[in-house]
């Protein structure tokens, strides 16, 4: 363990959400969500994409009965270790007892095997083979959690773009001058980064006095009855590529299930995704059909859709749905710059009907 590690002692501190760097993220935009959320009138509600969580937690700090969603394993994970965790807290002592190689277990090679020069150097593989099956060997569900959000974010933090959509691990290694990134971020030791979003998640937990629950489901398999539901799917730009969050996140999703991961894996592709699945919002032709099923499907429900001003289906095509439901519908917008995208003058857009 490093110096730094051994002089801090103080793990838990007020609660706080930890600062996440996941495409399409709305964690810069939790205040501006929250704003409208607190306009509505609900005490229960679903994040039926929950992703990172940041709007599931920010529900759950407005004392309401939280709900998450999301179709990818990894997302999940945060949902329980963010939303579902009330009290639970890691020690330094569980952190120490996570990095030890166990005498009387056989682990598997999986990550270093299959992952070699793709996207971490030789030593760190074996170092997440090792903790990874360490995780996933703990009791306390909570706990497992929480190590779990730790790792993925540490993945994250060494990783150029903050992504696994292709084989790159020479731009880390590469002698040369760059113009974005952070080799000193990416080279720092896996067991630091770990440490530090220890001390994040730990900071993140509280109890809000109510059991929420999270999902791992297709949305339209969700069977579940809430005042509000909040909708942040995929989409498709009208120009430019789209996101797919399986294939940029596909390393972390291996994690979560990293003892059927090996069957997943798509052998013919070089950086080692999982094999594709449909997702109709990837899909041009039927994503608007997906909005019509999505918004029937929660009809009794307020629907708060975030959304870009770029987006296909069109904003008004939306709201034409949500009317048709019986819904009277505002739409409120705000100047935003994503990152990693080159398009000026992009609109955040959240579209609720009541």
């Amino acid at each position: 363990m490093t110096k730094s590690m051994k002089a801090n002692t103080n793990l838990f501190e007020e609660h706080k959400f930890p600062r996440t760097r996941y495409q399409g993220s709305k964690y810069k935009l939790q205040e501006w969500i929250q704003s409208h959320l607190e306009t509505l009138e609900f005490n229960t509600a679903l994040d039926a994409f929950c992703g990172t969580s940041s709007i599931a937690y920010i529900l759950k700090e407005m004392n309401k009965t939280v709900y998450t969603n999301d179709i990818l394993k990894c997302n999940y994970d945060m949902s329980q270790a963010l939303i579902t965790n009330n009290n639970e807290q890691i020690t330094r002592e569980d952190f120490e007892q996570i990095l030890v190689k166990k005498e009387s277990y056989d682990y598997a090679s999986l990550i270093a095997d299959t992952f070699e020069d793709i996207y971490f150097l030789e030593e760190e593989n074996t170092w997440l083979d090792i903790v990874i099956q360490n995780i996933h060997q703990l009791k306390n569900t909570h706990k497992k959690y929480m190590f779990l959000w730790a790792l993925y974010q540490s993945c994250i933090s060494k990783r150029p773009y903050n992504l696994f959509h292709r084989k790159n691990l020479y731009v880390r290694t590469s002698d040369v001058k760059r113009n974005f990134g952070n080799k000193t971020t990416w080279d720092k030791p896996f067991e630091e980064h770990f440490y530090k979003f220890i001390k994040e998640i730990n900071r993140a937990i509280f109890d809000n006095k109510h059991t929420h629950k999270a999902y791992n489901k297709d949305v339209f398999d969700l069977d579940i009855q809430v005042d509000l539901v909040y909708l942040d799917t995929p989409y498709i730009p009208q120009k430019g590529s789209l996101t797919h969050y399986r294939d940029f996140y596909h390393f972390l999703d291996g994690l979560s299930d990293y003892h059927n991961w090996q069957e997943k894996i798509d052998s013919s592709s070089k950086h080692k995704k999982l094999k594709s699945i449909y997702n109709i919002w990837e899909d041009k032709k039927n994503i608007l059909k997906g909005f019509e099923a999505l918004i029937k499907k929660f009809k009794e429900s307020i629907i708060v859709i975030s959304y870009r001003a770029d987006g296909i289906p069109s904003i008004d095509e939306i709201v034409s749905i949500l009317e048709k439901n019986a819904k009277k519908v505002r739409v409120e917008m705000i100047d935003y710059k994503y990152v990693l995208s080159k398009k000026q003058n992009l609109k955040e857009v959240l579209i609720i009907g009541e």
